[in-house]
């Protein structure tokens, strides 16, 4: 099973292309910020994907990334704590949760969880991916988490979660808004949004590195992207709330 995933250019042009460490909840959507972007600036880019956790463990032991677009704001704050960052996190975006599924003539509620019908749940990890940790928080403030947690399955990530649902290897799970809204997921089985009152906000923090200090100029135009009229108009056709 693939747990991380390079969407690259060529390697001998990989010091010049901007790394973007990617929270998989933001797949679908930075490949059309990236694509936007990349047309404005002319700056070439490269995103990695992966949990938030992950990553964030990643670039603590120096990897090359230049940008940590995270699920939270947890990680790049820890990040920032520790020196790595050229600036504190800043709030692009709040995501919001979402119960799917990709079984037939299947309506998900938080009330059929329970149902004997439903042998697996699918949530991220909640200890390295937010909105899997957002899952967890709802379903014990609904007295459902006992009721429940012998049905539950841990994607590493987001990506890996979804594949649960996509391939029905899960009856239904718990997932980012922003991917049922992706052109390539879009209509595709159903899915209900969860109140945001049942779980913490899920503030979304973007913070720029100081791994290739060489970079840090290409970083601070896309972090200006991120939150311009059109990344903004990006994030929130992904179902993403911004300011």
């Amino acid at each position: 099973m693939i747990l991380f995933f390079l969407f690259s250019s060529c390697t001998s042009t990989k010091n010049e292309t901007l790394n973007i460490a990617t929270a998989a909840n933001m797949q679908f959507t930075m490949e059309a910020l990236v694509e936007a972007f990349e047309e404005e600036s002319k700056i070439d880019c490269e995103i990695i994907l992966s949990s938030s956790g992950k990553l964030t463990a990643q670039i603590k032991e120096g990897a090359p990334y230049d940008v940590l677009v995270s699920a939270n704001m947890k990680f790049p704050n820890s990040l920032f704590d520790q020196g790595l960052t050229y600036d504190k996190s800043a709030i692009y975006a709040f995501g919001k949760l979402v119960l799917w599924s990709t079984m037939e003539n299947f309506k998900p509620s938080l009330q059929k969880l329970t149902d004997p019908t439903i042998k697996h749940i699918a949530l991220a990890n909640p200890k390295t991916a937010p909105y899997g940790e957002a899952a967890i928080e709802l379903l014990q403030k609904l007295n459902l988490f006992e009721k429940v947690k012998d049905k539950l399955v841990y994607g590493e990530n987001i990506s890996q979660t979804n594949q649960f649902i996509t391939s029905q290897a899960a009856e239904v799970g718990f997932t980012a808004k922003s991917v049922i809204l992706s052109p390539r997921l879009k209509g595709k089985g159903t899915w209900i949004e969860i109140d945001d009152n049942l779980h913490q906000p899920i503030a979304q923090g973007i913070v720029i590195l100081k791994n290739r200090p060489s970079q840090i100029e290409k970083a601070k135009q896309f972090h200006t992207f991120i939150f311009s009229k059109k990344g903004k108009n990006i994030l929130k056709e992904y179902g993403y709330a911004v300011n």
